[in-house]
């Protein structure tokens, strides 16, 4: 009689496509599900009795940003103990790759700055090298970074392209893609990406489509133009015929809130109508980004250096200033901004404060507070911007084609990866969704809460034989307890990992079981085209 490495028994399985659960056993031999069946008579090598537990596929992160932090704790403490087994990083235009003589540097002195390592990459492939060797606890696929892209080419200024610098920059991106990129990124609020026009987007998105790429955009305005923004994406969706991800979908700031319903109408339309459109959202009413989110387009052309040289520039600072205000103003006042993290250990004490308090213990106006604090810490600092409605995030969140992704990197909470103050988002999205939204407010069913965090991102990035508990699918699987299930980070602590989360398990090996990491490194890289 055959032995299986892996038997689960007696749990309820959900297959992840949303339909109903079945009491049914799951045996997995080496990295694939084999057998789904009602009392499987082989025994496992190792069997888990699953009774009174959820066993779905493992969660997809749709939207992440860990790059070199796998490199520092690979066990991907904060993502496995949500249940996580897939992160695709790589978004909002930020990629470490490719990378310019100078952007190298940038990249490789933040790391050794931040996590006291030296890393020396100069491309996507021999970035994948060093996170296959020794391996990763975690599947891990990655978009190229369109600002990173840009940068290499044109640096990082606001003007159109050349014809042969957009050549160039088709050119790398093919190699990336070549590499195993999923697509291309853009976040379009950021500089540099912020100055590319549409045209631009469309022709290297063009140039993926043989390729089979992909485009996934923090789209050019989340606020006072967002159906503008939101209408670019799907002109690109149209005219370079490729599927695109909207990602964190949001309607910020007061005055823009009685947007979003209008805009999930119009997303709708064109999924109805059959245009490959995906959608994602972390379940949180706070965003979190840099501090230089607050200062205009212009101001920050450059980079850090001519930043703050504009800051301490009197004429320009003043400019700057009346946008800064006016931002914050359409935020609902500066106690809405939390600074989570600051580069400098000088500048520690002020994490966990909002600029509110900042400028009341410094005796500054609150703009006069941000510009001190993006100086004295060299633009490193990072917030929390309480900016949407719980209304419109549970009317996101319902939607059935929005997935759930992070917007997170992977923390852990010891060692070099404990820093800052992270945004709760961090360690605790998929058990909210989960508990907070499914059990306590009723937005979906199990089935349909465990779809958006497995197959719906699986199909969203083209990742293949993930996200379905299948035989022949490879064993992403997580073993969580439905009705005790819950995030307990928060804003004021936020390094705490979830309940609820019984056994993790990485293309058939047991990553996480009882709380406990067994350090195994079975995660893959999901290349594009590939498994």
């Amino acid at each position: 009689m055959e032995t299986f490495d892996l038997i689960i028994r007696n749990g309820q399985l959900h297959r992840g496509d949303g339909s109903p659960h079945a009491s049914v056993d799951l045996a997995v031999k080496n990295d694939k599900i084999i057998k789904i069946h009602r009392g499987i008579p082989e025994k496992g090598k190792t069997e888990i009795n699953a009774r009174g537990f959820a066993v779905s596929p493992g969660f997809i992160d749709v939207h992440s940003h860990s790059h070199a932090e796998l490199l520092v704790n690979r066990n991907a403490e904060s993502k496995i103990r949500q249940g996580i087994t897939t992160e695709i990083s790589g978004n909002c235009g930020m990629s470490p790759y490719p990378l310019s003589k100078s952007n190298y540097a940038e990249w490789h002195d933040r790391h050794v700055s931040l996590f006291g390592i030296k890393t020396d990459w100069n491309s996507l492939g021999s970035f994948f090298e060093q996170l296959e060797y020794p391996g990763i606890s975690i599947n891990y696929g990655v978009f190229t970074g369109h600002g990173d892209l840009r940068t290499v080419v044109m640096g990082k200024n606001n003007r159109h392209p050349a014809s042969s610098e957009l050549k160039q920059m088709k050119a790398l991106l093919k190699e990336t893609l070549d590499q195993g990129s999923l697509g291309l990124s853009t976040g379009l609020e950021y500089a540099p990406g912020s100055y590319a026009d549409t045209d631009e987007l469309i022709t290297l998105c063009k140039s993926m489509k043989s390729l089979g790429g992909r485009y996934a955009s923090h789209i050019r305005n989340e606020g006072d133009f967002l159906e503008e923004a939101v209408g670019e994406v799907i002109r690109i969706c149209h005219e370079a015929d490729i599927p695109v991800q909207i990602s964190h979908l949001k309607a910020c700031n007061t005055p823009n809130w009685h947007k979003a319903e209008h805009i999930i109408t119009n997303i709708n339309e064109m999924i109805e109508q059959g245009y490959p459109v995906g959608v994602d959202r972390y379940p949180y009413t706070a965003y979190g980004t840099t501090l230089e989110i607050f200062l205009p387009l212009w101001s920050r052309e450059g980079g850090t250096d001519k930043i703050l040289d504009r800051l301490n520039d009197p004429s320009a600072c003043k400019k700057i200033q009346e946008y800064t205000n006016l931002k914050i103003s359409h935020m609902g006042g500066p106690d809405r901004v939390l600074i989570s993290y600051v580069r400098h250990d000088k500048n520690r004490h002020w994490e966990g404060y909002s600029v509110k308090q900042g400028a009341e213990e410094t005796g500054l106006e609150p703009f006069d507070f941000i510009k001190k604090l993006l100086i004295d810490d060299d633009n490193g600092v990072e917030i929390a911007g309480f900016a949407m409605s719980e209304e419109n995030t549970e009317m996101i969140l319902a939607q059935p084609w929005v997935s759930i992704g992070s917007d997170s990197v992977t923390w852990a909470p010891y060692g070099i990866l404990n820093i800052g103050n992270p945004h709760p988002r961090d360690y605790g999205s998929f058990p909210r969704v989960l508990g907070y939204y499914r059990r306590e407010k009723n937005l979906f069913s199990l089935e349909e809460a465990i779809h958006k965090i497995t197959y719906l991102p699986a199909k969203q990035m083209g990742l293949i034989k993930r996200g379905l508990l299948e035989e022949g699918y490879y064993a992403d699987i997580a073993i969580f307890d439905p009705e005790t299930i819950r995030d307990t980070a928060t804003f004021v602590k936020p390094k705490q990992y979830p309940e609820g989360i019984h056994t993790v398990i990485v293309n058939g090996k047991i990553i996480l079981q009882n709380g406990i990491h067994s350090g195994t490194r079975s995660g893959k890289i999901l290349r594009n085209g590939g498994t």
